[in-house]
C-alpha cells in the first residue's frame, strides 16, 4: 500500500456567504457549504445557486477549496431533483461533494464521475475495514466518526490510502452520527435529513438522578493538531455550520496557529471559548478519557462570555482582504510601446495588461522606484507581489494613474484565470424508471441481543443473534430447527479483530448469514464468504441506495425506520427488503456512556440502568459492552397491522430488554396478528419525517 504524505488542510464550516470572508481570510485552506436543497444542516441558511457560484469564484481565487454538502438520506420522491442540482453543482467547479447515501453516490459516480466522493460522518466509518469499503466504492476520503481515540484513528490512516477529515473543533453529538432517531421518534425531524431538533440537549436524568445525561461538551483537539498532523490526518475539520462568522474566524485562528506554530495559542483558546462553550472543551474521545467530565450544558456564564465587544474584536482581524497569493510582476515601458505588465502565479497562471504608448519625459522622467510602489500597492486583493521586474527606458514618463490601472487590470484578469470553470464530465444520464418491488406472504425474522432464543422461533425464516454468541450455543440453536445467523453490531469501536475471529469460528460452527448495518460489517462478512442482510443501519430509504445493496451482493435489507408506509411501498428493485414489526427502537447508540453522567459505572450499573426525561418517561439503557443503545419508552408495535405494510418480503421481531416469557407471547401475539400492548407506537409508519 502506497499512501502519498499530503499538506494538512484545515477545513472550516460555511453556513452562509457572510461566513465565507472569516474563513478564508483567517487561514482556511477549504471550506464546506450546503446548499438550499439535501444539506444535513438545514437550519443553516445555505446557498443559492448564485450564491455558490459566488462562494467558489472567491476561495478559489484565495487557494481555498470548495466541498459541497449533500449529506441527507433521499426519497424517491427528490430523486429527480437530486440528479438535477448534481448536474448543476458539476458545473461549478466545487472540489468535492460529500454524500451520505449510497444511492445518492451511484448517482453522482453516473451523472458527473469526474467529481470526488468524500464520505460524510453520517456514514459512520469507525474502523480501517470501513475505510477500506468505502476506498473501495469509489470515494477519496472518509470523514471519521467523532468518538475514535487517537490509537484508533492512527490505524485507519495505516490501513488505507483513502484521505481522512477529522473534526477538531465543535458540537459533539451523544449518538454516533448517522444512527441517531432520536429527533425523528419524538418529533419526525430527521437528523438524518438535516432537521435534527437536538432533544439531547434538554434534561434527562439516569436512575432518578436529575440532570443532562445527554449533553456533551464541545469537542476540542486544537491542542493536538501537532499530533493529528504527524500522524497524516488529511483534514482538521470545524464544526458550526449553523454558528455565526466570528466563531467561524476564532476557530479558524486557532486551527491556523495550532497547525502552523506548533503550539495551541492560550489567549486564542481563551477568545474561542468565550465565543461559544458549553463549559469548557472536551478532548475524551481522542484522549480515551470517556467519562463524567466530557458531559456539559450551555450556562449563563458561556452566554454572558460572548459579549459584542469580543465579537467586534474578531471581525477587526478579518474585516480586510489578506494578501496571501505571491504573484511575480513584469512592467515593460520602452520607447515606441505600449506598456505592458504581466504577472503570474505560482500555479502556472498568467494575465497581462496593456497600456498606452510612454511619452518623452518633460521635467523629472519615471524611475524603477516609482514602478515597484505603484505595482507593490496589492492591498484589497488576495495578492501580494513576491518579485517585480522592471524592463525601463531612459527619459520617458508615465503617469502614476496608468500604472495604478495597470495593476488592478492584470490582476483582476488573473483572478479571471484562477477562477476559470475547467468542465468536468456530465455524462447524458436520466433516472431509470422505477421497477416497483412486489411481495407477497412475508416471512418472519428475529434479532435478538442475546442468545437465548425460545423454541418457538424455529418458524422463522432467520433468527439472528450477537456475533459472540459461543460456538456450543449456535449449535445448539441449529439443532433446534432455528436457522440462526450472526448480528454485528452498528458500532465496534476497536473490536474489529474480535469481530473477524467471532464469525470466523461461527462461519466454521456452520452459519452463513449475518445481519451487517455499516460498511465495515459487510466487507468483514463479505471477505469471509458470509451471506450478507443489510440492517437499518444502512439508512436506505430510496430505491438507488435498494440497487446499490443489490449490486453489491447483499442479500436482502431492512429498510430504514424513518420511512412511512407509502415510502416503503413505493421503493423499487427487485432486492428483498423487510421492516420491523415489533420491538423497543434504539433511539441512540452512544460511546460514552450516559450512566456515566450521574457516576454509575458497569459495575454499580449492573445493565439496570434507565434515562428519565421532564415527563417522567423512562428510557432503558442497553449495553453490550462496546456502546450504550437508548431504547425508545414503548415499542413499536404493527403486528395488527401487518396487511397495511405492502411489498415486503419479510417481518422483523426485535428483542432488547424482553425476558424469555415475554419473547414467545410478541410471538404469538405476531401470528394472531393482534395487539396486546397497553403502552406502544406506531414508529414513522403514519408520520414520517421532515
Amino acid at each position: 500500500m502506497v499512501k502519498v504524505k499530503m499538506k494538512t488542510e484545515i477545513l472550516a464550516p460555511a453556513g452562509s456567504i457572510e461566513s465565507i470572508y472569516p474563513a478564508v481570510r483567517m487561514g482556511a485552506d477549504a471550506v464546506y457549504i450546503g446548499s438550499k436543497l439535501f444539506s444535513a444542516r438545514k437550519g443553516a441558511v445555505n446557498f443559492s445557486e448564485e450564491e455558490l457560484k459566488c462562494a467558489v469564484d472567491y476561495c478559489h481565487a484565495h487557494d481555498v477549496k470548495v466541498y459541497l454538502t449533500l449529506n441527507t438520506t433521499l426519497h424517491d420522491s427528490e430523486l429527480e431533483e437530486a440528479e438535477q442540482l448534481i448536474k448543476r453543482i458539476s458545473l461549478l467547479n466545487t472540489d468535492a461533494v460529500i454524500v451520505q447515501d449510497m444511492g445518492v453516490a451511484e448517482l453522482i459516480k453516473q451523472i458527473s464521475p469526474q467529481l470526488r466522493l468524500h464520505a460524510s460522518t453520517q456514514m459512520t466509518v469507525h474502523t480501517p475495514a470501513g475505510a477500506k469499503a468505502l476506498y473501495s466504492a469509489g470515494f477519496s476520503r472518509i470523514v471519521l466518526a467523532r468518538e475514535l481515540t487517537k490509537a484508533e484513528i492512527k490505524e485507519i490512516i495505516d490501513s488505507c490510502p483513502i484521505e481522512t477529515e477529522v473534526f477538531v473543533h465543535g458540537a459533539l453529538c451523544m449518538c454516533v452520527s448517522g444512527q441517531c432517531y432520536f429527533s425523528a421518534m419524538l418529533g419526525s425531524r430527521s437528523g438524518n435529513r438535516g432537521q435534527c431538533a437536538q432533544p439531547c440537549r434538554l434534561p434527562f436524568g439516569v436512575n432518578g438522578i436529575a440532570g443532562n445525561a445527554l449533553s456533551l461538551k464541545d469537542n476540542s483537539l486544537i491542542e493536538h493538531i501537532g499530533e493529528l498532523a504527524g500522524m497524516g490526518v488529511t483534514s482538521l475539520k470545524i464544526e458550526g455550520r449553523m454558528k455565526r462568522p466570528e466563531y467561524v474566524a476564532a476557530a479558524v485562528n486557532a486551527c491556523r496557529i495550532a497547525l502552523d506554530t506548533g503550539v495551541a495559542d492560550i489567549e486564542t483558546l481563551g477568545e474561542l471559548e468565550s465565543v461559544f462553550s458549553r463549559q469548557g472543551f472536551t478532548d475524551g474521545y481522542f484522549a480515551d478519557r470517556r467519562g463524567r467530565e466530557m458531559f456539559g450544558v450551555r450556562t449563563k456564564d458561556d452566554v454572558t462570555a460572548a459579549t459584542e465587544k469580543v465579537f467586534s474584536a474578531i471581525r477587526q482581524k478579518y474585516k480586510d482582504e489578506q494578501p496571501k497569493i505571491p504573484v511575480n510582476m513584469a512592467l515593460s515601458i520602452r520607447t515606441g510601446e505600449r506598456i505592458y505588465l504581466s504577472v503570474s502565479d505560482e500555479s502556472g497562471n498568467t494575465a497581462t495588461a496593456y497600456g498606452e504608448i510612454p511619452q518623452e519625459a518633460i521635467n523629472v522622467p519615471i524611475n524603477e522606484q516609482k514602478c515597484r510602489q505603484s505595482l507593490e500597492k496589492t492591498g484589497g486583493t488576495p495578492y501580494f507581489s513576491k518579485t517585480v521586474n522592471v524592463e525601463l527606458d531612459d527619459n520617458l514618463s508615465v503617469p502614476a494613474s496608468q500604472l495604478n490601472k495597470l495593476r488592478r487590470e492584470a490582476l483582476e484578469l488573473l483572478t479571471e484565470k484562477r477562477t476559470k470553470r475547467i468542465p468536468l464530465v456530465i455524462n447524458d444520464y436520466k433516472l431509470p424508471e422505477r421497477k416497483l418491488h412486489t411481495a407477497q406472504n412475508p416471512v418472519l425474522r428475529a434479532v435478538f441481543k442475546h442468545s437465548d432464543v425460545p423454541d418457538e422461533f424455529a418458524v422463522c425464516d432467520l433468527a439472528f443473534v450477537p456475533y459472540y454468541t459461543p460456538c456450543n450455543k449456535l449449535g445448539a440453536l441449529q439443532d433446534k430447527g432455528i436457522n440462526v445467523g450472526i448480528e454485528i453490531p452498528r458500532v465496534i469501536f476497536g473490536a474489529e479483530n474480535d469481530v473477524r475471529k467471532k464469525l470466523s469460528e461461527a462461519r466454521n460452527a456452520g452459519v452463513s448469514h449475518v445481519l451487517a448495518h455499516t460498511q465495515d460489517a459487510i466487507l468483514i462478512a463479505q471477505e469471509l464468504g458470509m451471506k450478507v442482510h443489510g440492517g437499518f443501519g444502512l439508512n436506505i430509504t430510496n430505491t438507488l441506495s435498494a440497487q446499490w445493496a443489490a449490486q453489491n451482493k447483499i442479500e436482502d435489507i431492512q429498510l430504514s425506520c424513518e420511512l412511512n408506509l407509502k415510502q416503503i411501498e413505493e421503493i423499487g428493485g427487485d432486492i428483498k427488503r423487510g421492516v420491523c414489526v415489533y420491538g423497543y427502537l434504539p433511539l441512540m447508540i452512544c460511546r460514552n456512556c450516559p450512566a456515566k453522567y450521574a457516576g454509575f459505572d458497569c459495575k454499580s450499573c449492573k445493565k439496570q440502568s434507565y434515562l428519565t426525561d421532564r415527563k417522567d418517561i423512562k428510557q432503558r439503557l442497553f449495553c453490550n459492552g462496546i456502546t450504550t443503545e437508548v431504547l425508545n419508552a414503548v415499542p413499536t408495535v404493527m403486528t395488527d397491522r401487518l396487511n397495511e405494510i405492502k411489498n415486503v418480503d419479510f417481518h422483523i421481531m426485535e428483542f432488547y430488554v424482553e425476558n424469555h416469557v415475554e419473547i414467545v407471547k410478541k410471538l404469538r401475539q405476531y401470528q394472531e396478528k393482534i395487539n396486546v400492548e397497553a403502552n406502544y407506537t406506531r414508529g414513522l409508519y403514519y408520520r414520517g419525517v421532515l
